[in-house]
């Protein structure tokens, strides 16, 4: 086939195109042609309703997904965490990329005496907010959405303490400010820190070049994380966490999984470590262990209050 121009589809936040430029710069360097097409999906679009509300998986993929489809774009390059466990028919996992840091910081003000006592935290995530109320019990959680930038300045124009943000996307932008705290306590969203690389299952020749991109560590790791998530049946929309560890001395993966009601108050977790031969079933058997530990009963409440 004549070599073609591969042509990377991406939304237009700040983010976004940073994330695509990463993944042309990489194709260009192995010699490659690429073009970057960026597009506005309906998550970006519709910033007064909470993401839950909207009633759909993928808010931020489905765009990308639909302009692929039509031949509009040969790959997509998303975060992971972004990204529902099942793809559309005829879209395909075609590379991630090396994980960045894993962890939720809090953007604060320069004060942190309301953690003592009452507070405000804003966050448009359902786990980001049970977690936090599991902790802080006593603290008012605020929904906030919008792309970084976005977060970032509504974080100033209000009387709120913090907001609550994964560290990847505002260290890869150097938005990251100097008044922030790692919460090393709360178990990230599966697939945080990762890029996803996704194409049409049918194109050997971007397959081929894109496949060239993809760390197997995370590949692995992020199997792990989203396969829990999907025996879960959470989409995008239940509290739950997940991070899978690889341990090259060991050879052994650490699994943290967690499922939370929408309140915090009920918090299911299981913690594993297992011999890396057993990565393919580790995310199907832990999440079996909290659905049989009273998971089952917990995420028909958290569908049934949703759906509300």
């Amino acid at each position: 086939m004549a070599e073609k121009t591969i042509r990377i589809g991406t939304r237009d936040s700040e983010l976004a195109l940073w994330q695509a430029h990463t993944v042309q710069n990489k194709l260009n360097d192995l010699g490659y042609k690429t073009e970057i097409v960026a597009v506005k999906s309906q998550g970006d679009i519709i910033l007064d309703k909470p993401l839950y509300e909207l009633g759909i998986t993928g808010i931020f993929t489905k765009t990308l997904d639909i302009a692929m489809i039509n031949g509009d774009v040969d790959i997509a390059v998303h975060s992971m965490k972004d990204v529902p466990t099942a793809l559309p028919t005829g879209i395909v996992q075609a590379a991630v990329l090396q994980r960045a840091n894993t962890l939720d910081i809090l953007v604060h003000k320069g004060n942190l005496d309301f953690l003592e006592n009452n507070g405000t935290i804003a966050t448009g995530s359902l786990r980001r907010q049970a977690q936090w109320l599991n902790k802080y019990p006593n603290h008012t959680v605020v929904d906030l959405r919008g792309n970084v930038n976005t977060r970032m300045q509504k974080l100033q124009e209000n009387n709120w303490n913090g907001a609550v943000f994964a560290a990847a996307g505002l260290e890869r932008i150097n938005l990251k400010p100097g008044d922030y705290i790692d919460l090393d306590w709360m178990i990230p969203a599966p697939a945080q820190g990762a890029m996803l690389v996704v194409a049409m299952a049918d194109d050997d020749y971007t397959l081929d070049a894109v496949s060239q991109l993809n760390d197997i560590e995370t590949e692995v790791c992020t199997y792990i994380e989203r396969q829990f998530l999907r025996t879960l049946e959470g989409g995008c929309t239940a509290p739950i966490g997940a991070l899978a560890k690889y341990n090259e001395e060991e050879d052994t993966i650490h699994f943290d999984g967690v499922l939370f009601s929408l309140d915090g108050k009920q918090k299911i977790e299981i913690n594993k470590i297992v011999d890396i031969s057993e990565w393919k079933k580790l995310g199907f058997y832990s999440a079996k262990e909290i659905l049989d530990n009273g998971g089952t009963e917990l995420m028909k409440n958290i569908k049934e209050s949703l759906k509300k």
